[in-house]
């Protein structure tokens, strides 16, 4: 038997997904780990959690289902994208908690940026909207503020990485922290989302550099997302795998999803909603304030062939269930929000605007907070479920239509997955909101499918991606049952409730 280990880092937990040779689902292992909110708009996680949890779901699978990992051809890495951490290179060990994407505290840093004149060019540099969602504020936040940790950086006694940075210099290290096996090195998918990498140069870029008062000393090296760039230490597995694939979250679901060609498009219902379309070889720029962004770098043969994308992201999805869940308590679980969602014909023209965290794309307003609006004495806890589930579908349908503007292409159909794809009510309410089909696929592992497919493309397990049986075959197919004139009166009455929603937080807050 081919094995491959695709390790999926999330924002809420860690998974290690087993996969065989024809991309078939063979085990899959998850832990959980806390989340931090030490301040209104601050979120973070413990480094160390993020990798022991990690560490443990790898155990775990392997052990459920009784492989060893001298059986593992390849390890692929996929990872909660911009979420930023600094650590000690002799010890490995963090300088503080993680600053996880959704962390609001750099909102004002970013505003002066804009209000310099400075945004123009970052954004034509990085193809990204100035925004504290991406990790250059937020490092640069740590090395204001962790006493003696700059003139650390500058001396090169430190290490920043996005997630897949810290598991391959963990996974790398082994448990004696080996200086002769740890591995600094980022991929070029997580590589465009700090806001330091030149996405026409592919590099690092000085300029962006010296904005951000950030010491090239501090980076890690940049490789393809698709190449054989190390090794798992043999002490934490009982032997060693060859790291093969790494590629941000988002990115190897659309590797996954096998949007390979120039628009085709996929959208990622998980915590946060992201939809990417594949661009081809060129960057194209937005006049919409989408994202353009590297999709992946690879396969070999073609190490240096980048493939690019414009990707829409919403802040909150699965979140937004959460919050009923935690915040309000109207569900006792996730799964609940479908059953009472359908429980009403509507809303009852209850809208939530969840700008938990601000609104991203395309309004990119970190002072936006959330909003319910339009709740009268008849409004329960039903229509607000409702309204919760519309919320993600109607934020994704303002990305879907920024991105058939920019691109120029009208998108005839949204590939889907992530843990809410599995709500038929909300894939139908999306397909109802977009009036083109939302196709669900079987297998739903589409993020960890990407990495285990980079991985094993890398290492000759399969010569093309189209070769694995399990990758094309979709599950069901949900079409548009609603008028166009539903579809354009709910998009209005939605742009109404999201304007009540902007620029309501102070400019002084987070």
């Amino acid at each position: 038997m081919t094995y491959l280990l695709a390790l999926d880092q999330g924002t809420t937990s860690s998974r290690a997904i087993l996969f065989d040779g024809q991309a078939q689902l063979v085990g899959v292992a998850q832990q959980a780990f806390t989340q931090h909110f030490p301040q209104p708009g601050w979120v973070e996680h413990d480094a160390m959690d993020i990798w022991h949890s990690q560490l443990g779901a790898m155990r775990s699978v392997l052990q459920q289902q009784g492989v060893s990992a001298s059986e593992v051809t390849a390890l692929g890495i996929t990872n909660q994208r911009e979420t930023t951490l600094l650590w000690d290179r002799a010890t490995g060990q963090p300088l503080s908690r993680a600053i996880v994407w959704q962390d609001r505290r750099t909102a004002a840093a970013c505003d002066a940026l804009h209000a310099s004149g400075q945004a123009a060019r970052i954004q034509r540099d990085t193809g990204l909207v100035v925004d504290a969602y991406f990790s250059a504020t937020k490092l640069q936040w740590l090395l204001d503020h962790i006493p003696g940790a700059r003139q650390r950086a500058e001396r090169g006694e430190l290490a920043f990485g996005t997630v897949d940075s810290w598991l391959i210099w963990q996974l790398s290290a082994g448990p004696r922290m080996d200086a002769n096996t740890a591995l600094h090195v980022t991929d070029a998918s997580n590589a465009s989302r700090t806001m330091l990498f030149n996405l026409h140069t592919l590099q690092w870029d000085d300029w962006l550099l010296r904005q951000f008062d950030i010491p090239a000393a501090v980076l890690p090296q940049v490789v393809p997302s698709c190449g054989v760039l190390g090794e798992v230490h043999p002490d934490w597995l009982g032997a060693s795998i060859p790291i093969a694939g790494v590629a941000g979250d988002q990115q190897a679901a659309t590797f996954g999803q096998g949007c390979w060609s120039p628009g085709m498009a996929k959208n990622t219902y998980g915590t946060g909603c992201f939809m990417l379309m594949n661009t081809g070889t060129t960057a194209v720029p937005s006049q919409h304030r989408l994202l353009a962004t590297v999709g992946w770098q690879g396969p070999p043969g073609q190490a240096r062939r980048t493939a690019y994308c414009l990707e829409g992201s919403v802040f909150m999805a699965g979140a937004t269930v959460q919050w009923l869940r935690d915040g309000l308590g109207i569900i006792g679980s996730a799964h609940e929000v479908e059953a009472l969602a359908a429980s009403v014909p509507d809303s009852g023209d209850v809208f939530l605007v969840p700008a938990f965290a601000g609104l991203g794309t395309p309004h990119w307003d970190g002072h936006a907070r959330a909003a319910l609006l339009g709740m009268t004495r008849g409004t329960t806890r039903a229509h607000i479920a409702r309204a919760a589930l519309e919320a993600i579908a109607l934020q994704v349908a303002d990305v879907f239509e920024a991105m058939r503007a920019d691109s120029g292409i009208a998108l005839r159909e949204l590939r889907v997955d992530g843990g809410a794809c599995r709500n038929d009510l909300l894939m139908q309410l999306q397909a109802d909101l977009l009036g083109v089909p939302v196709l669900r696929p079987q297998m739903h592992e589409t993020t960890a499918l990407g990495a285990a497919l980079l991985a094993g493309l890398a290492t000759g397990v399969w010569r093309s991606g189209e070769e694995p049986v399990a990758l094309h075959a979709i599950e069901r197919r949900f079409e548009p049952r609603l008028s166009d004139a539903w579809r354009k009166a709910r998009r209005e009455r939605w742009g109404e409730a999201v304007q009540r929603a902007l620029r309501w937080a102070p400019k002084d807050a987070v």
